[in-house]
């Protein structure tokens, strides 16, 4: 039997809501009813009184066309067999689509088929997503289908990540196409560092690295070491705060990307509103440690007391699931929950001393939780199976094939309120799936939705945003390539590298890059510069005076213009972990003119090492541009001028749509040929992307540097 509490969760979250068969209401899917085309598409109406128009089904590369309106209300649907296989021969006029108890008509109709463009993988390589901007133009097409990973290691068991890891992260590097995106997120992660990537095998590393640590409370940061001493069932109540709160803001950040089907894989065995009275201790930090009932398996059984205090817990985490789907309804994810236990035969471990009836209680209400996830998002729960590989298969199957419907409703809702649809299939032995209703826009969206469009950023800013990103050839290394004057009318070039930070959940210990070896080439193919790049020890990182990184530059003066670089990096063993290519044009800071040279950027940490770094007679760059708002930047910038003279300079920081925001002080060169610097304290501004312009009196040269700035 399931928990009293459990009970009323069912019924008032409306559980035994099943696909659809024949004739029978299913839920609808609809992308939040504004009804408008994505960005950089649009479409004229119909002619009035015209049928909607019946369309073939849709290859990759051919867009679905929807008409424009506040009222225009897009559902998606997925109709398939009973062996799962979708069902691609209806039309429009096997639809029927009930809003508030009101028929609707339906106005525009297509069957989307897409495959994550493997059909174009021969033709086109994929954009690769290296910025913000990139994320968000690239989510929001209509051919790409977008997926996130949400590994909840505070409520999966290390054994049971362990077992799994390698089944989630072959279905991500072998399933998904060239086109499609990918996050990977656990619950203590910042939004701000998360970005969908088509980087499939870097997300798939870091899955396999996946260790869960249900009730194992030792802390491995200063947030948990705040509680990890309180009792057990406090700890689990912050960890369900911490992974449902997380999860809602993964599926918000998706929502705000694209309008259409989005699928969220939530690996997890589930959640509890409560633990039984055998793992009530007085501190997690010391397994039964003031707990009478610690070694008594039948504590609790039959006691109306926990039948009460079942029930009130129940109804917090009854909210809290709520908020997730509601959360989902809104942005058109679809929930796919995974427990990697498979074929799951307790919830308790035989040490921890639950009894049998109260452990299949537990483990019954922590699968059903999954369900109600599923359920309400139009997901699948992949529970109580270990070949998890089918159900995985299905969620690509589910986002490849489904029908778009469109109509302008008859109530034209404006309030913000949920409004409940309900889809019919009039054919016989099909399943319908979608969602049960959408969010009608408030006044105040509807007003900015009929606003003319905002100009976007500047070719200038968008391309100093994208360097912010490391491009997915960088496997390992992140560089920078700076240039000021050399002598004899050269340029003198400076190559930076640094390593890259893992990927989430990387906990290898292969020592990573120790050294880059640099070949400049001419345009006649002779080589310019040959030399190697050894790492810094650790106490000597790049453009900070205390930090333990590593990292190197090396630097040469070779005539202005088009230069090849070649770059082989190696690793302890001299074994060559990744190699690169690269076309640079080298600029001419020579003659008569105002000319820029490239900002250098160094950061620190506390006021003491700022006052190093501008002392030191010549400290290396960093080639990071992603901080910490506890970080302080300095920025150096050559500046050449008529005569030898320094041209003034002024700079102003920029938000990520090119708009200024603040003014920033540049201090003025001491002599000639002597950089200016300027200071930004990061600390006021809130997690993000920037640029930072600077500019030169009396010339066009002009410089903008992009950084992210984290929490």
């Amino acid at each position: 039997m399931r928990p009293p509490w459990f009970l009323a969760v069912a019924v008032a979250l409306g559980l035994g809501v099943c696909p659809a068969s024949g004739g029978a209401q299913a839920p609808a899917d609809v992308s939040r009813g504004t009804g408008l085309p994505p960005p950089g598409q649009t479409s004229a109406p119909p002619p009035a009184g015209s049928p909607p128009a019946q369309q073939p089904a849709s290859g990759q590369g051919q867009q679905p066309v929807f008409r424009a309106g506040i009222n225009f209300v897009r559902v998606d649907v997925i109709v398939t067999d009973r062996s799962g296989s979708p069902v691609d021969d209806l039309g429009p006029g096997d639809f029927e689509i009930v809003e508030e108890g009101q028929p609707q008509k339906i106005e525009t109709f297509k069957l989307v088929r897409l495959d994550g463009g493997a059909a174009e993988a021969a033709k086109e390589v994929p954009q690769a997503i290296r910025s913000d901007f990139d994320e968000e133009s690239e989510a929001a097409r209509d051919d790409v289908r977008l997926f996130a990973v949400f590994l909840d290691d505070y409520h999966v068991r290390r054994g049971s990540s362990v077992a799994a890891r390698d089944a989630i992260a072959n279905f991500v590097a072998t399933q998904l196409g060239p086109s499609d995106m990918i996050g990977l997120m656990y619950p203590l992660e910042s939004l701000g560092s998360i970005r969908m990537t088509r980087d499939r095998e870097a997300v798939a590393r870091g899955i396999r690295q996946f260790t869960g640590r249900k009730f194992e409370y030792t802390p491995t940061n200063s947030f948990e070491e705040q509680y990890f001493q309180y009792p057990p069932e406090v700890v689990e109540k912050i960890r369900n705060q911490v992974s449902l709160s997380a999860l809602r803001a993964l599926i918000t950040h998706m929502g705000s990307l694209k309008e259409g089907r989005k699928a969220l894989i939530l690996v997890s065995e589930g959640f509890t509103a409560m633990l039984p009275p055998q793992l009530r201790d007085a501190n997690a930090a010391m397994p039964g440690s003031g707990n009478p009932n610690a070694y008594n398996p039948a504590a609790g059984i039959g006691d109306p007391n926990e039948d009460r205090a079942a029930w009130a817990a129940g109804l917090d985490l009854q909210q809290e699931l709520r908020d997730v789907f509601d959360a989902a309804n809104r942005n058109n994810v679809a929930i796919y929950p995974v427990d990697p236990r498979g074929l799951a035969g307790s919830e308790f471990d035989i040490d921890q001393r639950v009894a049998a009836s109260t452990d299949a209680q537990y483990l019954s209400s922590t699968i059903d939780t999954l369900r109600v996830l599923a359920d309400n998002t139009d997901g699948r729960a992949i529970v109580n199976s270990n070949d998890l590989s089918v159900g995985l298969k299905q969620i690509v199957r589910d986002s490849s094939a489904y029908y778009l419907l469109g109509y302008s409703s008859t109530l034209a809702p404006s309030d913000g309120k949920f409004h409940e649809i309900k889809v019919r299939v009039k054919r016989q032995g099909v399943q319908v799936r979608a969602r049960n209703g959408y969010w009608a826009l408030t006044a105040e969206e509807t007003s900015r939705a009929l606003a003319p469009p905002r100009p976007g950023p500047s070719k200038d800013v968008t391309d100093a945003l994208a360097s912010i990103a490391v491009p997915t050839r960088a496997r390992v290394v992140r560089t920078w390539i700076g240039a000021d004057r050399g002598e004899d009318g050269r340029t003198h070039v400076t190559f930076v590298w640094e390593p890259l930070p893992r990927v989430p959940g990387d906990r290898g210990g292969d020592g990573g890059p120790a050294r880059v070896s640099v070949l400049a080439v001419g345009p006649d193919g002779e080589p310019y510069f040959r030399g190697r790049a050894a790492g810094v020890p650790a106490g000597a990182a790049p453009g900070s005076a205390g930090a333990a990184a590593r990292g190197a530059r090396v630097s040469f003066d070779i005539p202005p213009g088009t230069m090849q670089l070649r770059l082989s990096i190696e690793g302890e063993a001299s074994q060559v972990l990744d190699s690169e290519v690269r076309e640079v044009e080298v600029p001419d800071l020579n003659g008569d003119r105002v000319v820029l040279g490239t900002p250098e950027v160094f950061k620190a940490r506390t006021l003491r090492e700022l006052d190093a770094l501008k002392t030191a007679p010549d400290p290396m760059p960093i080639a990071s541009r992603e901080f910490s708002r506890t970080e302080r930047l300095l920025i150096r910038v050559p500046a050449y001028g008529p005569g030898g003279a320094p041209p003034a300079l002024t700079a102003r920081l920029l938000n990520r749509a090119g708009a200024p925001m603040s003014d920033l002080a540049v201090a003025a060169q001491p002599a000639a040929g002597a950089p200016g610097r300027l200071e930004l304290s990061l600390a006021a501004l809130a997690p993000g992307d920037y640029v930072i312009e600077i500019a030169a009196e009396g010339g066009p040269a002009k410089e903008l540097i992009g950084i992210r700035v984290t929490g």
